[in-house]
């Protein structure tokens, strides 16, 4: 059985779908078609000219696709297809759309303090923020590379990361006034994509990609060294925990790995599936809730939840299935998701509040 790809895994492959791929494996071409003919949008390249999104009424725009979602302070920021970005400052209850100078697919977002904040998209396009998220600017982009950026991280004002696909690795050291190409410095000679960068507790940065590729720098960034994978299939994610050098990576088919030492070592964390199957959908975000409890979200309204930092999770799914992309802490407890299904806010799994919403397991 061929399985989907993460919704923002998927945007990068679509998009190359639409113009000549410097290379494109066959699983990935399958899984877009495969989202194509699924009802999800087909959001290629072809609104470069573009110079702002379309203003589109709330309703509808917090219904559409959506990819990321990230703290601004107290407030929330999602971005998605056709350049939309939208923000709530009352954790997810209600949204306004920003402005914002693109109709390309967003594919990340990132806030390294309540006002200034960076995002990420198709055309290698990056965008930022000095008002919370209220106003964007075109900082950088270069179609002719047809690499979609796919996640991005900033240090401070000043220094910051941005990853896509075909081992793009662009670095900044002047808050986005410039952009260098520093992709050499990985041992990436496939060029395979780069899905996901974060910062790991008291250790350095790591990135996680296609074909279960992992780098990591001890040295903020000026060296990178190549890990020893324990998964060949595509990581969609990865997220520091809160104990040092501590963290997960996840991706395709439900996979899932904690590593306590920065990448020395790695414990395969099985989530559990139905009966005698396997949990088998793909996982395409992550995030670390007030309480310490960490939560994954994925392809079939996938909600994974665990309460003693990684090491175990149970497991429900939205009714509707559709699939889910980021998630961060919401209002009361709830969990505020975006996805194929634009906003969704979804009660605790196992409370009561959440039985309408959610089925246990797969």
């Amino acid at each position: 059985m061929i399985e989907l790809f993460s919704s923002r895994s998927v945007a990068s492959s679509i998009a190359s779908l639409a113009r000549p791929a410097k290379r494109f494996s066959l699983s990935a071409l399958m899984a877009a078609l495969m989202l194509a003919g699924s009802g999800l949008p087909v959001l290629a390249a072809q609104d470069s000219v573009a110079t702002s999104a379309i203003e589109v009424p709330v309703d509808k725009i917090t219904s559409t696709l959506l990819l990321d979602v990230a703290n601004a302070g107290q407030r929330l920021v999602a971005v998605g297809q056709r350049g939309h970005i939208i923000y709530s400052d009352d954790q997810g209850k209600s949204w306004t759309q920003a402005k914002v100078p693109t109709r390309q697919l967003l594919t990340a977002v990132y806030f390294v303090d309540a006002q200034h904040g960076w995002a990420v998209g198709h055309d290698a396009q990056i965008l930022v923020s000095t008002d919370g998220g209220e106003t964007w600017a075109l900082q950088f982009e270069d179609p002719e590379r047809e690499s979609p950026l796919i996640d991005v991280w900033f240090e401070n004002l000043e220094h910051g990361f941005a990853v896509g696909a075909y081992g793009t690795l662009l670095e900044t050291s002047d808050g986005g006034q410039s952009w260098e190409d520093v992709a050499d410095l990985l041992d990436n000679e496939d060029g395979a994509h780069l899905n996901s960068i974060i910062q790991v507790k008291d250790a350095g940065l790591l990135i996680a990609g296609e074909m279960g590729m992992i780098f990591r720098s001890a040295d903020n960034g000026l060296t990178w060294e190549t890990l020893e994978s324990p998964y060949e299939g595509s990581l969609f994610g990865a997220l520091p925990l809160m104990q040092s050098r501590s963290l997960l990576v996840f991706g395709l088919r439900g996979s899932v790995f904690r590593s306590t030492d920065f990448g020395d070592s790695w414990q395969q964390i099985t989530l559990p599936g139905d009966g005698s199957e396997p949990f088998k959908f793909g996982l395409a975000g992550a995030s670390t809730l007030p309480d310490g409890s960490v939560v994954l979200v994925g392809n079939g309204g996938s909600v994974a939840v665990s309460h003693d930092d990684g090491l175990t999770f149970s497991v429900s799914n939205l009714a509707d299935r559709k699939p889910l992309s980021s998630v961060v802490a919401g209002a009361d407890g709830q969990l505020v998701t975006v996805g194929q299904g634009g906003v969704q806010m979804i009660n605790q799994p196992g409370s009561a509040a959440a039985s309408g919403q959610m089925e246990s397991a797969q």
